[in-house]
């Protein structure tokens, strides 16, 4: 399948081409991988953000409100949202201002620590989170452009360069 736009050779495996005939051939391989993953990453976020859009969410904010709604109460400490999303803290700032701002999380003071804020969904931000959920499960997540198998080996694949990066302990955290 190919769209309005589309190339009629594959410039990746073009690149890999040139980078053989250059004398490169021992980086080849890592090049192609490394620009198809970034490319692929291109693609999907055209996709989330398209389907976004319609909420008026990034994903950045989209994943905040998914984070605390998988949470028991609805709320984290804004450093623990943070570390768990990945992000630099002022980050996770510049969403939860924006989020607050529209009404869909506020900030509360920690019960027990005072020195801690907590970030808390609100129920427009979890009505909101459920049509944007559906949106993105419609539009992209089971329309991944890969077989369900080949979606959990690529998955697997991609966990191990994460960890070997020093993205989390691989030993640590089994595979769903």
């Amino acid at each position: 399948m190919s769209g309005p736009g589309a190339l009629p050779f594959d410039p990746i495996a073009e690149a890999r081409r040139q980078w053989e005939g250059h004398g490169w051939e021992d980086a080849a391989d890592g090049m192609a991988l490394v620009t198809s993953v970034i490319r692929v990453q291109q693609l999907y976020l055209a996709r989330i953000d398209a389907a976004l859009r319609p909420f008026g969410l990034s994903f950045a904010r989209y994943e905040l409100l998914t984070l605390l709604s998988f949470t028991r109460t609805g709320a984290l400490p804004l450093s623990k949202a943070g570390r768990r999303l990945q992000v630099h803290p002022a980050s996770v700032t510049n969403v939860v201002d924006r989020l607050e701002a529209d009404g869909l999380v506020r900030r509360v003071p920690h019960p027990t620590d005072g020195r801690t804020t907590l970030v808390e969904l609100l129920p427009a931000g979890r009505d909101l989170l459920a049509g944007a959920t559906a949106a993105l499960n419609a539009q992209v997540f089971t329309q991944p452009g890969v077989a369900a198998p080949d979606a959990r080996r690529l998955v697997e694949l991609l966990r191990h360069i994460r960890a070997s990066a020093g993205d989390f302990d691989i030993d640590a955290i089994p595979l769903p």
